[in-house]
């Protein structure tokens, strides 16, 4: 059986083929279309996955789309007539797009399909799926448990803004749901807003601004804006916020309650911003953290799964898995929108097959490795088509060379297999540098990714060297577990360093790898198993031979405001308009000081706003 899920209009669109229950490819649209967060018709990503399994569109059995138009149309309505007349130039201005796009959403995603191939009766195999059970579906049924509590937390979907569900082999059973307005993500995402990052993409800017500042406003928000319960159930004061009757998120109300208007993107920070992401964040995880006490309590069940949105804050993660009561947790590393295509196609699967569910001892998601991949003949020529000088390497020469380069403090990109699921680079498509040195961090932010200087990096470690380094007792292949660094490998601040806070924490000496080390000393932690990526594990192992360390910065093959890269034209193209010194690209070797400098491609001024 072959099933088609689909994600699209709102953000991050993207496209999952299941074969027989299994996941053969999936891949977000921006990828393709080079707009970061696409939101459009996932045309290219559906064209991938069909071609990557050499199959026709006649061949596939069920379109799933991953929510209900009609359903979010009818809270759109709702929600005026409950705030009514305020919000009407709000609703006027939305309704067009719902009744044009939206409520007939059926019908332009069959004019879609049809363009994709317009010899299938569409109309026969399209099915709807809920938003938030799309959810859950991708992160349970992927997961290594047969038996696992649910946790949906994200902006919104139809209604549901957060919601709890029970997966037992194949059967998920809905059992606690908060509505909107009361959303946990859209509170977190008005401080996005409020501190002058981009919602629905900047909250992670948030959550790495957070350590930076002290929590002064916790209590404030606690008074005003949420009431939160011992269960981890919540309501907000809608009067502080302008979701529900405007195009923005917060009002005249909330700027009052916190001493001024929302930043200007791009403006300077100030320790105000800092204070305040450093409160939100404490009172998110403060939220999660009674929602799932309480929810290991109630079901007395070992394994959680998580995902939406708010399942991407891997601070918040790091706090569930060590003191909420449950053993072990697996997040859905595609856990947006993205994801819910895949969750959406899964649930149609387990609902209408007999067969048993296969349980996999890491999980089925197969190292989120389920995008495009080139062959070496394919790089080679396309290579040769630009212009590139480069040189071809056994495996054990290149990653020789890779290893002792990056030992030598060079920055280097690694294009490798199938591209990654989600919003993480995770060895397929990334940039690298020594951990070690302490001018990584700045050179790889200011020089090659162009953003701002307070953003931190991810360590890459071995898998069976994660427990040497840092406070984690599980695996973290996916990128959304922070841990602090064990205390052998951190820096005795020097007296000068004491008074140091906001920016100028960046200043202070960390630990013995400070690139990956954040203010905090924590580290948003990838484990690397030799079973699931084994040539970057062998690159890690020989890293560790040159340096006596098991660890590399890892960040995404791409400048601020692009997608990551997904061709070798595209990386090439990254290559020659950053600071990058070489690239391995499949078992091909460039070095920049090799390349022609006409082909250098000049960023500046053409990076976009993320």
């Amino acid at each position: 059986m072959k099933i088609l899920g689909i994600s699209a209009f709102y953000h991050d669109s993207a496209a999952a083929l299941i074969v027989d229950g299994n996941i053969a490819a999936a891949a977000q649209e921006e990828r393709f279309t080079r707009k970061r967060h696409d939101a459009a018709f996932p045309t290219g990503a559906i064209e991938y996955c069909l071609q990557a399994r050499k199959i026709e569109a006649s061949e596939i059995d069920q379109v799933v789309f991953y929510d209900k138009p009609f359903l979010k149309f009818e809270r759109l309505l709702e929600t005026y007539l409950a705030f009514a007349p305020k919000g009407f130039f709000s609703f006027a201005k939305s309704l067009p797009v719902w009744v044009e796009e939206k409520l007939f959403q059926k019908k332009l995603l069959l004019e879609q399909l049809s363009l994709i191939d317009s010899r299938v009766d569409w109309e026969a195999k399209i099915r709807f799926s809920e938003h938030h059970v799309s959810h859950a579906a991708s992160a349970f049924y992927p997961s290594p448990f047969r038996e696992a509590a649910v946790l949906v937390l994200d902006g919104v979907g139809e209604w549901a803004t957060s919601s709890i569900y029970l997966g037992s082999n194949k059967t998920l059973e809905p059992k606690k749901v908060i509505r909107f307005p009361h959303s946990l993500g859209l509170l977190y995402s008005a401080f996005t807003y409020y501190c002058g990052f981009k919602v629905n993409s900047g909250e992670y800017k948030l959550m790495g601004l957070a350590p930076y500042g002290k929590p002064l406003y916790a209590e404030k928000i606690k008074a005003h804006l949420i009431d939160i319960k011992n269960d981890g159930s919540f309501r907000l004061d809608m009067s502080y916020f302008a979701y529900c009757t405007d195009l923005t998120m917060t009002n005249r109300k909330f700027h009052e309650l916190f001493g001024g208007p929302p930043r200007d993107p791009e403006s300077r920070l100030t320790q105000r911003d800092m204070d305040l992401a450093a409160s939100i964040q404490l009172v998110l995880e403060e939220v999660l953290l009674k929602i799932t006490k309480n929810l290991h309590q109630e079901t007395g069940l070992k394994n959680l799964c998580l995902a939406g949105g708010v399942a991407l804050n891997c601070v918040a993660n790091g706090k569930i898995l060590k003191e909420s009561g449950f053993e072990n947790i697996w997040i859905q590393p595609a856990a947006g929108d993205a994801g819910a295509a895949l969750g959406a196609a899964l649930l149609a699967y387990y609902q209408e097959e007999s067969s048993e569910r296969n349980v996999m001892a890491e999980d089925s998601m197969q190292g989120s490795f389920l995008g495009p991949e080139y062959s070496e003949v394919e790089i080679c020529q396309r290579l040769k088509n630009l212009g590139a000088v480069f040189t071809e390497h056994e495996e054990v020469e290149l990653v020789r060379i890779a290893a002792k380069d990056l030992s030598g403090g060079q920055a280097l990109a690694w294009f490798q297999g199938r591209m990654e699921f989600g919003p993480r680079a995770l060895g397929a498509r990334s940039i690298l540098g020594d951990p070690r040195d302490p001018k990584t961090q700045s050179v790889l932010n200011q020089k090659i990714k162009f953003r701002e200087s307070f953003r931190p990096f991810a360590p890459i470690v071995l898998e069976e060297k994660v427990t040497d380094w840092f406070e984690l007792e599980a695996k973290s292949p996916y990128m959304l577990l922070v841990a602090r660094l064990k205390k052998h490998h951190l820096l005795e601040k020097l007296p000068e360093e004491e008074a140091l806070e906001g920016i100028d924490l960046l200043r202070a000496r960390r630990s013995e790898v400070p690139a990956i080390t954040h203010v905090d000393n924590s580290a948003r932690v990838q484990s690397v198993s030799a079973k699931t990526n084994p040539l970057f594990h062998r690159l890690l192992k020989a890293f560790e031979a040159e340096t006596g360390c098991p660890i590399l910065v890892n960040t995404s093959f791409n400048i601020r405001g692009e997608p990551i890269v997904n061709t070798p034209e595209e990386a090439f193209r990254c290559f020659m308009g950053t600071d990058l010194d070489a690239l391995v690209i499949g078992k091909f070797l460039l070095k920049k000081s090799e390349q022609n400098p006409a082909l250098r491609h000049d960023y500046r001024g053409m990076v976009a706003k993320d």
